[in-house]
């Protein structure tokens, strides 16, 4: 849900003095931690005002709790289903031990004459968390709406995707017989020819080993140069696709000892030919795959076709939500480090993922596209701690101090909400974990702390 921005907040807030001159109109109502003070089914009639403690605002979706707003000292709640006449559609639970001031609808009426200050402060609260609530409720709709066009998409593409991998796999089969067959009719070819070259495309397959693409230039400068010196046609057309293939000048001089100087450009170019063929029937391939890959970790990712709450493996998480950023991490040099054998932890996975994108995303931004990032998972006083690391220019430290406040954002205007941190903080916090960031030129580490064996509260 969206939450109101932090000048909003403030002005929610009683003053003390406020609070006060409200006390004689209400009645003091203790809560310990976990106590529902209303929930779904409750018909609420009275505003409740918080004087010590924290009271943890959260829904129902489903059988899952989404955490929503904590409210402290000198704010209140319950007021939306007391402006409504109806049952609440929250639920309000103690996330300490809490001390509030219960006053009910008829005696609001009072208040609202007698100290109109106060009542301006309930009805101005009010009115901006029905408006941030009508946007929230129709941005989940939004949102509902784009999984299930999602989920339909991914179970779409996985039926084509399988079958362009056999497809191509065949293909390239295909290609290589075809390939053999015709060389097996070319009359400008004796027997032995035929057979060196073909032993020759086969050892090319088998020991092709990729360059870098500094090497990849030289070789294919190297290999020109020499075709050429032979007299071959069209040398820099052939070799790229030798050198990208690993054939070089050494391996082409024992070919040309075991072919007519009469037939040597033909037996290169059929080669290229036979080598380009089956590269374009393998890319298909790999890009087939990697189709089905996105489509696999965007499964595990949203938690797809299972529960999304229960034991859930932070580092299928963290590798899953890097193979769907891909795109922006082109050109980062991403590093992991994971302890090994790492627990598991009680929450829900999608909201887990949730966390990671968002620090991943904001690290990714910050580097540009030419930085490192760093990723580690770990162990810590019985906790599972993930430290996303980027070497970005940092975060100024007038900005340090603001960047989990909902609506604050240090990026161009239309380049962020200013949302992403707030749910971080909001969902590592329903898991009863911790984050936090450390930040100079250079380095920029968000911390997140989440117990192993804590089950959620929603609180």
């Amino acid at each position: 849900m969206m939450r109101a921005p932090r000048d909003a907040q403030k002005e929610q807030r009683l003053t003390p003095e406020q609070v006060e001159a409200l006390m004689p109109y209400g009645s003091e109502l203790s809560l310990q931690t976990g106590d529902v003070l209303f929930d779904e089914r409750s018909v609420v009639d009275s505003f409740y005002v918080v004087l010590d403690g924290e009271i943890g605002i959260s829904r129902l979706d489903g059988a899952e709790e989404i955490p929503l707003e904590t409210h402290g000292a000198g704010e209140f709640t319950g007021g939306l289903a007391v402006l409504t006449g109806r049952t609440s559609i929250h639920r309000a639970r103690a996330g300490a031990p809490s001390l509030l001031l219960e006053v009910d609808s008829e005696t609001f009426r009072r208040v609202a004459v007698e100290l109109p200050d106060v009542a301006d402060v309930f009805i101005s609260g009010l009115a901006r968390r029905m408006r941030y609530t009508q946007r929230a409720y129709r941005q989940q709709e939004k949102l509902a709406a784009l999984g299930k066009l999602s989920a339909g998409l991914a179970h779409e593409l996985n039926n084509p995707a399988a079958a362009a991998i056999r497809a191509s796999e065949e293909l390239g089969g295909a290609v290589r017989e075809a390939q053999l067959a015709a060389l097996a009719h070319d009359n400008r070819f004796s027997p032995d020819e035929r057979d060196r070259l073909i032993a020759f495309q086969r050892e090319t397959v088998a020991e092709v080993v990729p360059l870098d693409p500094l090497a990849l230039g030289d070789a294919e400068d190297e290999l020109a140069g020499w075709l050429e010196g032979r007299g071959i046609g069209e040398p820099w057309d052939l070799a790229p696709t030798l050198a990208a293939a690993g054939v070089d000048t050494g391996r082409l001089k024992t070919l040309t000892d075991d072919l007519e100087e009469g037939t040597l450009e033909s037996g290169l170019g059929w080669l290229a030919k036979t080598i380009e063929l089956v590269g374009l029937a393998d890319e298909l391939a790999t890009s087939a795959g990697r189709i089905s890959e996105l489509v696999g970790a965007m499964k595990d990712y949203t938690y797809m076709d299972r529960s999304a709450a229960g034991e859930v493996d932070v580092i299928p998480g963290l590798e899953n939500t890097l193979a769907i950023l891909g795109h922006k991490l082109k050109g980062v040099r991403v590093r992991r480090e994971y302890e090994e054998d790492l627990p598991k932890v009680q929450g829900n996975g999608g909201e887990l993922n949730q966390v990671w994108t968002n620090l991943l995303d904001n690290a990714a931004d910050a580097v540009d596209g030419r930085g490192n990032i760093t990723v580690k998972g770990f162990v810590e006083a019985g906790s599972i701690v993930v430290e996303v690391v980027d070497d970005g220019p940092g975060i100024p430290r007038e900005a340090r101090e603001r960047v989990f406040e909902p609506f604050y954002t240090t990026k161009e205007v239309g380049a962020g909400t200013g949302l992403g941190l707030d749910v971080v903080r909001r969902i590592v916090r329903a898991h009863g974990g911790e984050v936090s960031v450390r930040s100079k030129p250079g380095e920029t580490s968000f911390t997140v702390s989440l117990p192993v064996d804590t089950t959620r509260n929603g609180g």
